[in-house]
């Protein structure tokens, strides 16, 4: 007789903001998804962004931060990176929900008649859409973490927590609501402030939904008095009150969570059982991060930091994120400082004085290219360690035909069409798809082969000839210039399998000088640091001595 295995009976977990954005619902999210894992269940985490956009991708990276893709090729919202990192596991097209997706399948089905003629609403036919794609989320999973972007009250979300209360009145066993808020400490006062919550929670309630639990987000530790009113005026218990203050780093916001019990209080209010396993590999990281007294300093060069009279890093934060494991797997505290390309056009070189490491990050465009190309010129002569990512290859390429090939003027196309030396060129799929104005999901995206020449840096780093990154771009590295390269010390050190495209760049004589076409930050993990990253590392290091 065949043994029956039970189907899964996922439970739908929602995590919502309050007050302000950017309080961190990535990483709560993140964080509840690693304390159930490590309890033995098996998580989906999704992302919601409210936008009207099919995907990030067309967003600018200032506007929405950084775009994160996946394996199969989807533009995604940054938290898609957090949520793979912190479970060390690839995500897929299912786990990010647009406005925007939603709205053009129920669009979709009216005119392919699929509503048998009923007038189309928002409710039920646009919330039964966003259920239908949780639950798509959840078909093999024991947990759908769904992080609700956005704050709310605002406009544009409703829909989205419409959705969830439906789900939780059809189920009320198997939905449960996390809600995440802020309490300032205004600095004429001294005293930490619950009232925002209060009304956070309150706009919440107007709209049918009360939370299980309400994390704390604050400059401190959450007072017991604090928890009190908390309770009190949001009816919840005090001990569903979960505080979630700053730390120096992210990877530690699971373990103070797990501290007051979050996956045990979960797991009770669902009645499922406690498989009482730890996060020993996270604690074994903190260990190792708190106990770093070496340094090394990095130099990240990109064109993307600044907004107003601020400069952000979310830009490259899958970048940060991997920069800062590989110093931690090389026992090193890693120092990153941000420069911004055009500010080295203006006042040059100098600025990269003392650091142990270059990185020239991803961007599109002409904006802070020469600044670029300068930074490379003096990684280059100076044997500094340098890493180039994407378009960090390209201008690497540039830079290497103009002052070593006598090339002058030589440029990518997409900067320069009339360039005499196009040595980076638009991919020919590519420039059919620009000529007819298709610019959304149209690059080279996703996961692609790549087998990596024997002998090389980045074969050694990675220990195989054939592996797979994530790729997002149109333009290549034109093989009417390959040989001219090859002759000056320019390294293939990686192509596709049919030899035709170029994914890895190195230089002979040059201690560490790689750049790649694709994205190895997008699969670099905190327990796993990826091999390029970690590899650039130990070199600047030794640069360091």
């Amino acid at each position: 007789m065949t043994k029956r295995v039970s189907k899964k009976h996922t439970k739908f977990i929602f995590v919502s903001g309050g007050v302000i954005s950017g309080l961190g619902k990535g990483i709560t999210a993140a964080s509840i998804a690693a304390i159930l894992e490590s309890k033995g269940y098996e998580i989906s985490p999704v992302k919601v962004d409210m936008y009207l956009n099919q995907d990030a991708g067309t967003i600018r990276p200032q506007e929405h931060g950084e775009v994160f893709v996946t394996d199969d090729g989807v533009e995604t919202d940054q938290d898609l990176g957090h949520y793979e990192r912190f479970l060390d596991k690839n995500l897929s097209r299912v786990n990010y929900i647009t406005t925007g997706q939603v709205y053009t399948e129920v669009l979709r089905k009216e005119r392919a008649f699929e509503y048998d003629g009923e007038d189309v609403e928002a409710i039920p036919h646009i919330t039964d859409e966003i259920i239908r794609r949780f639950k798509l989320a959840g078909k093999n999973a024991d947990f759908v973490i769904i992080e609700l972007g956005g704050t709310v009250g605002e406009y544009q979300n409703g829909i989205f927590f419409e959705a969830s209360r439906i789900m939780k009145l059809r189920s009320p066993k198997d939905v449960m609501q996390v809600h995440v808020a802020y309490l300032p400490i205004p600095g004429n006062l001294g005293e930490m402030k619950s009232k925002p919550v209060q009304q956070s929670v309150r706009i919440l309630n107007s709209m049918g939904i009360e939370p299980d639990f309400i994390v704390a987000r604050a400059e401190h530790p959450v007072d017991d008095r604090r928890k009190e009113r908390i309770a009190l005026f949001c009816n919840v218990s005090k001990e569903d009150v979960i505080s979630n203050p700053d730390v120096p780093s992210i990877y530690e916001v699971p373990l103070i969570m797990q501290q007051q019990k979050l996956g045990e209080k979960i797991l009770a209010k669902f009645g499922m059982p406690d498989r009482k396993k730890d996060l020993a590999e996270w604690k074994k990281l903190l260990q190792t991060i708190k106990s770093l007294k070496k340094e090394v300093n990095i130099a990240v060069v990109g064109k993307y930091f600044s907004t107003g009279n601020y400069s952000l890093s979310d830009v490259y934060v899958s970048i940060i994120e991997a920069l800062k494991s590989a110093a931690w797997h090389n026992k090193v505290k890693p120092k990153l400082h941000w420069i911004d390309s055009e500010k080295i056009e203006k006042q040059g070189t100098g600025l990269l004085d003392g650091m142990d490491g270059i990185v020239i990050t991803p961007g599109f465009g002409k904006r802070g290219i020469e600044g670029m190309i300068s930074a490379i010129t003096y990684a280059r002569e100076a044997n500094v360690p340098y890493l180039g990512l994407c378009y960090g290859m390209q201008m690497a390429t540039i830079e290497f035909a103009r002052n070593v090939l006598g090339l002058k003027d030589a440029n990518t196309s997409e900067v320069n069409p009339k360039t005499p030396h196009p040595v980076i060129n638009i991919m020919p799929d590519q420039e059919k798809k620009l000529l007819k104005k298709q610019y959304g999901a149209s690059m080279r995206l996703g996961a692609w082969p790549c087998v990596l020449k024997e002998s090389s840096k980045a074969h050694k780093a990675y220990g195989t000839r054939k592996i797979e990154e994530r790729h997002r771009h149109r333009y290549e590295f034109n093989n009417k210039y390959r040989k001219a390269f090859e002759e000056k010390g320019f390294i293939f050190s990686g192509t596709s399998p049919d030899g035709h495209l170029v994914e890895i760049i190195e230089l002979s004589g040059h201690p560490f000088f790689m750049g790649t076409q694709f994205h190895p930050e997008f699969k670099s993990r905190p327990l796993n640091p990826g091999p390029l990253f970690r590899e650039f590392v130990k070199a600047a290091i030794k640069s360091k001595k």
